[in-house]
């Protein structure tokens, strides 16, 4: 019996860990995505507050993509923003966002 409940707690715990967003992929999306356009890098994240990324990453991303898709300055992403990519990755990159946002009282490493 202890084997099986060893078993069920395990897999239970590395879906658990598996299935959650990681912060470091949304920095990942960010520097490969959007740094071409937001120029001042991840300084940039810090202009907003929690609330106000939480909202441009709501509904899988559908307001951050469509500011994007209906600006001209944002050519440069279109593509990514069209792909499955982006939608697969928001939870990822609204971490991220979140980690690092204005009212976050984090700064976010040079690499």
């Amino acid at each position: 019996m202890s084997k099986f409940l060893m078993f069920v707690l395990s897999i239970s715990i590395f879906t658990s860990i598996s299935a959650s967003a990681a912060i470091y992929k949304g920095q990942r999306e960010f520097v490969r995505n959007c740094v071409k356009c937001h120029k001042a890098g991840q300084s940039y994240i810090a202009t907003k507050r929690k609330i106000e990324w939480k909202s441009y990453t709501r509904a899988k991303g559908k307001r951050l993509q469509d500011i994007h898709l209906k600006s001209d300055k944002a050519k440069k992403s279109h593509k990514y923003f069209e792909s499955k990519k982006f939608s697969k990755n928001t939870r990822h990159l609204e971490d991220f966002l979140l980690e690092y946002a204005k009212d976050s009282g984090n700064v976010p490493a040079c690499n």
